[in-house]
């Protein structure tokens, strides 16, 4: 069964940093690096939306509003994604769920919908 399990997440004052990890299992090694990873993000009482996405070729999408201060890695020998926030502000605070793409590509977008398996979420709370 494929499983993904995010970590990482807890209380951080406003100006911190986060790195959060995401151990995906459940895909043969021959062909993990070939599907997509993202993060998604859901706010207390909001939608649920995209943070970042990566292909294995290294191409990497950011959504807008955290460029500059996000960065998203993985390390396909250990079936790892990684997600590094920087200068957090209170809005940042929400649950951050890892996901892996439903296909083979390198072309990663931010679509939820291409996502097949999705992890349980871990939690990041931003004090002022």
């Amino acid at each position: 069964d494929v499983r993904l399990v995010e970590s990482g997440g807890g209380s951080v004052p406003t100006g911190g940093s986060v790195t959060l990890s995401c151990v995906v299992s459940g895909y043969i090694s021959s062909t993990f690096s070939d599907y997509c990873l993202a993060w998604f993000r859901q706010p207390p009482g909001k939608m649920r939306r995209a943070v970042a996405a990566m292909g294995d070729n290294g191409s990497s999408r950011v959504t807008v509003s955290l460029k500059g201060r996000t960065s998203i890695s993985r390390d396909n020998s250990d079936h790892t994604l990684y997600l590094a926030i920087q200068n957090l502000i209170p809005e940042d605070t929400a649950m951050y769920y890892c996901a892996i793409g439903s296909r083979r590509t390198d072309d990663c977008d931010l679509v939820q919908s291409s996502y097949r398996y999705w992890g349980q979420g871990t939690q990041v709370t931003v004090s002022s």
